[in-house]
């Protein structure tokens, strides 16, 4: 199974990667060559002596004696650094000096890839210390912003570097481990992703390397150190620091971010006492805002701007009275407004699991979370998610239970929760649970799901099991019904299940079983 993994790593990683990368290269080119303002392509010395590739681009007719407030912008995994060139022509058409640069380890930039580690932190401050010394830029008015790997470079640099005042930081982490690693279950596509488009784009880091071994080997005594490094590289680790710095933070994520769920940025956000605001929409890693790069008119990139405006220029453009939390539905609408996270559900309604249900591990029941990227920009352009035949499912390798067709359309908005009782015949194991919208053939429409892996559970011993599935927002329609689905193998995740697991699932009387849907007020 481990030669298997690896291979399909290889290639099909390899693949994605490369179209990425060359996707990301040449929908940039265009807007390069046609750039109304000058564009600096500078050297920057970052941490240690490393040369991090940069460019800068100015608002035009910028003279001597005035100043502008600065924009960082460190590139995306794997991208080169003409990722944000027309965003930041748009930006210094507003008056900001924007400097954008190739992280360390990655294409000309030199060193090694550390995964904003601590020499990341060092490249971003001296990144600014270049910025003031070079740029008509204002030491005041300072702000950080990127996409993906970018945006959790924010994050950090607003806890470690008292200049920044405001973040825009758009389908990021705040916590590494409960992104890839989250219901202690390796989300083997995505970190293959990055592994595969790292080694194409970049170099990295020996410690990369080992990290990337042991997380695909699943060394259990190797994750103490896994779960220490990434919690170095995590914004959530530092959100004291943040608070204290009164930095102003804007979150945008997708739904359906197969790297970083939206779950890590919603729990982040609600511990932040700052300026903030969270949007989620539709779509998969970095998705919502690729139109933006390429200088189209989107969302996101319109509500970036107005972050700033506000809190780096002092524009009164309204966006600090609005709703902080801005939701969109994967089915269709337009936003809605919420005061925070904890508003977006405004009841629950529980569907019991009753019963004892039995399944066999190591066999896709044909239930599964989708493709990486793939799945959830179907489900973003034609409202497409992963699909399976409820009634057809084998009872063998998946336990099915459905509630009553619903009366009324069902809004579903926030963190599905499952309790139940689970007992295994292995110390170790791993299951997967899918909620699904079902119409009147049985034809279920993936609506969320999350992996739960254990160990070192004495077989035959039954325990409870409390698992959060990934936040979502979907209207389920009237006459629909919802169902929820477990089994133990699924495409994203590697699963621990040893020969000949059985898996059984209980609802005692003293402690029954549920999932738990949050739903919007209607």
């Amino acid at each position: 199974m481990g030669l298997h993994r690896k291979a399909l790593r290889t290639t099909a990683v390899g693949a994605v990667s490369a179209t990425l990368v060359a996707g990301s290269a040449l929908g940039l080119a265009p807007a390069a060559q046609a750039a109304p303002h000058p564009v600096r392509f500078v050297d920057i010395t970052g941490d240690g002596g490393t040369i991090l590739k940069a460019n800068v681009v100015t608002p035009a007719g910028a003279g001597a004696g005035r100043r502008y407030p600065l924009l960082v912008l460190p590139t995306s995994w794997a991208t080169p650094q003409i990722e944000y060139l027309a965003q930041a022509q748009k930006l210094a058409d507003s008056g900001y000096v924007v400097v954008t640069y190739n992280t360390r380890g990655f294409w000309q930039s030199g060193g090694y890839i550390e995964v904003a580690g601590p020499p990341d932190m060092a490249d971003a401050s001296r990144v600014i210390d270049w910025a003031l010394a070079n740029t008509p830029s204002d030491a005041e008015r300072i702000g950080m912003a990127g996409v993906s790997y970018g945006a959790g470079i924010s994050l950090l640099a607003a806890a470690h570097d008292k200049r920044v005042r405001a973040v825009a930081a758009l389908s990021g982490w705040a916590d590494l481990i409960d992104s890839i690693y989250s219901g202690r279950t390796q989300h083997s596509q995505a970190a293959a992703l990055l592994q595969g488009a790292g080694h194409i784009t970049g170099r990295p880091s020996p410690e990369l390397q080992q990290v990337f071994k042991d997380f695909f080997a699943s060394n259990l005594e190797k994750e103490p150190e896994l779960i220490a490094w990434g919690k170095k590289r995590s914004p959530a680790a530092y959100v004291d620091r943040i608070n204290d710095n009164g930095t102003a933070l804007l979150l945008a994520n997708a739904w359906g971010d197969t790297i970083f769920p939206p779950n890590q940025y919603a729990d982040f956000y609600e511990k932040l006492t700052v300026p903030k605001r969270l949007e989620l929409r539709p779509g998969d890693h970095a998705t919502a805002e690729a139109t933006g790069l390429l200088g189209l008119p989107n969302d996101v990139w319109t509500g970036t701007e107005r972050w700033f405006d506000h809190y780096l220029k002092g524009e009164g453009n309204g966006i600090d009275r609005e709703q902080p939390v801005r939701l969109k539905s994967r089915t269709g609408g337009g936003y809605e407004g919420y005061p925070d996270w904890k508003s977006v559900a405004a009841t629950s309604r529980k569907i019991d699991l009753a019963g004892s249900t039995t399944i066999r591990a190591n066999v896709n029941s044909g239930a599964d979370g989708g493709v990486i990227l793939l799945s959830s920009i179907l489900d973003q352009v034609a409202q497409l998610p992963p699909t399976a035949s409820i009634p057809l499912l084998p009872r063998r390798w998946a336990a099915v239970w459905q509630s009553e067709r619903y009366a009324t359309t069902q809004q579903v908005r926030g963190t599905a929760k499952l309790h139940t009782t689970l007992t295994p015949t292995k110390a170790s194991g791993t299951l997967v649970a899918y909620l699904y919208d079902v119409g009147p053939l049985g034809l279920g429409k993936l609506v969320s799901n999350a992996p739960y892996t254990f160990h070192g559970r004495t077989p035959g011993q039954p325990f409870g099991v409390d698992l959060e599935l990934f936040s979502t927002a979907y209207d389920v329609p009237a006459g629909h019904r919802l169902a929820l689905v477990v089994d133990t193998v699924d495409p994203l995740y590697i699963e621990h299940n040893p020969s000949g697991a059985r898996l059984t699932f209980s609802s005692p009387a003293n402690d029954p079983s549920y999932v738990s849907i949050p739903l919007r007020e209607q």
